[in-house]
């Protein structure tokens, strides 16, 4: 009996545990990395556009070294969530990237110098950390019905990107009707992939999509492969990682605000890892796998800004997503999408090629995924009950937290700190909010009956 558990069965894909044939295994774990690699890319490239350092502005080359470490640092966070080292790590699906939670803060501080960036992220990274490894002290203080809404407010902060994807692409204009044809293509063929294939192949029409996407998107000319060939010329087919590139000063200004933004990738973060475990395990998550996922939010964050020179890194909502739809959660198998991440980096023709891939094409099937990580949200709010508190709870907190992002000017009268967390950052306003809420208002039912 222990033997037949150890063989490789493609059913294993729907458990956690288990091996996977190999030749099954990789296409799974391709899909949940091109399910996030533009997404983990992008930061960077946007911080990189404002950052100086010396004095000097960024270079290509440097740019490009940075995107090589950013897949690596990706891949090793990914590895210590799936096989923890210590209290390092959940054990569960949860792929890591760059975070667009610090962008705005990573901007500011690498306009000024790179390495007040660096500096604020290995001490906010450490910060996080610690809140990790004491985890069982306060998270009690979230509330299920405070997830929820935290997991909802993740799902509409990224709806905007997969729009935008949608209609975009380097070649035509957002919007055009180039862009729309080939992202509905690939969403169409999406869903045909779905609903026309049966058992364990039905679970790679995301992959499958992309496919025939990309396939549309070179015959309308999307797809562009001078900066593949850039990268090659200048980095070669096997490149070394640069480490320890850029010296961390330390700022405390900048160091504090680091840190209140790192409080608010804790809470996406167990906002992730819990919807990956109702979403993909059917199950609530344990106390020791929010400590360990939020470990590795913390250190490896750390390691990403202090030996890799690279933002923060946290869960991506993209692949709670892709888990949600399609149940795969088997360790094994994302496990080469997390090898795929560091051969990326290792081998920048890898990651070269991958940054081909037009946005439309990723848009028609990320829109997809998105609203599913909504939809967990929902779903989670009807398991924590829709009684009258928590209804006041999810209400006003969804309310202020995600309208305020929708007013440009909210802040400009207050000190810029509010504006930097929570301007463009709905899920820390939701999640400051609904805290404050479940804090403050009692919890005898019997305050809310209507008389």
């Amino acid at each position: 009996m222990e033997k037949d558990r150890q063989e490789p069965r493609i059913e294993n894909v729907y458990q956690l545990e288990g091996r996977v044939p190999v030749a099954k295994a990789i296409p799974f774990g391709l899909q949940h990395v091109l399910a996030m690699f533009v997404a983990n890319i992008a930061p960077l490239i946007i911080i990189a556009s404002v950052a100086v350092y010396n004095g000097q502005p960024f270079s290509v080359i440097e740019t490009a070294r940075l995107l090589q470490n950013c897949m690596l640092i990706a891949g090793i966070g990914t590895m210590l969530q799936l096989y923890p080292v210590w209290k390092i790590g959940s054990g569960l699906p949860v792929v890591m990237g760059l975070s667009f939670t610090f962008l705005a803060a990573c901007m500011t501080a690498a306009s000024q110098d790179y390495g007040v960036m660096v500096g604020a992220i290995i001490v906010g990274g450490v910060f996080e950390g610690i809140l990790g490894l004491t985890a069982k002290y306060w998270r009690k203080i979230i509330s299920p019905i405070l997830s929820a809404c935290v997991v909802v407010s993740i799902g509409l902060s990224i709806l905007n990107v997969g729009v935008s994807s949608f209609g975009s692409s380097a070649k035509y204009p957002l919007g055009s009707w180039q862009n729309l044809l080939v992202a509905a293509i690939t969403l169409a063929a999406a869903l045909i992939f779905h609903t026309t294939l049966k058992g364990v192949a039905k679970q790679l029409y995301v992959l499958l999509g992309m496919i025939v996407g990309y396939v549309v998107a070179v015959c309308f000319g999307m797809v562009d492969f001078a900066g593949m060939n850039q990268t090659i010329r200048e980095l070669g087919v096997v490149a070394v990682p640069q480490l320890f590139a850029y010296t961390p000063k330390f700022q405390m200004g900048t160091i504090l605000s680091f840190c209140l933004v790192f409080i608010v990738s804790a809470v996406e973060t167990i906002g992730d890892t819990t919807a990956t475990c109702t979403g993909g395990l059917g199950r609530d998550i344990t106390d020791k796998e929010i400590s360990g996922s939020l470990c590795v939010d913390g250190f490896a964050s750390a390691l990403s800004g202090g030996v890799f020179g690279c933002s923060p890194i946290t869960s991506f909502s993209q692949n709670v997503g892709l888990i949600s739809m399609t149940h795969v959660v088997n360790r094994f198998t994302i496990m080469f999408g997390a090898l795929a991440m560091i051969l990326g980096g290792l081998f920048p023709p890898i990651g070269a090629f991958f940054t081909t891939l037009p946005d439309c094409v990723l848009g028609g099937c990320t829109v997809i995924m998105f609203g599913s990580i909504m939809m967990s949200g929902i779903r989670m709010m009807q398991d924590a009950g829709l009684d009258q508190r928590n209804v006041l709870i999810a209400a006003t907190s969804l309310c202020l937290g995600v309208g305020v992002t929708q007013v440009e000017g909210f802040f400009d009268n207050l000190p810029p700190v509010f504006g930097e967390i929570f301007a463009g950052n709905m899920v820390a306003g939701v999640f400051v909010v609904g805290l404050i809420l479940e804090l403050c208002l009692p919890k005898d039912p019997k305050r809310y009956e209507t008389r």
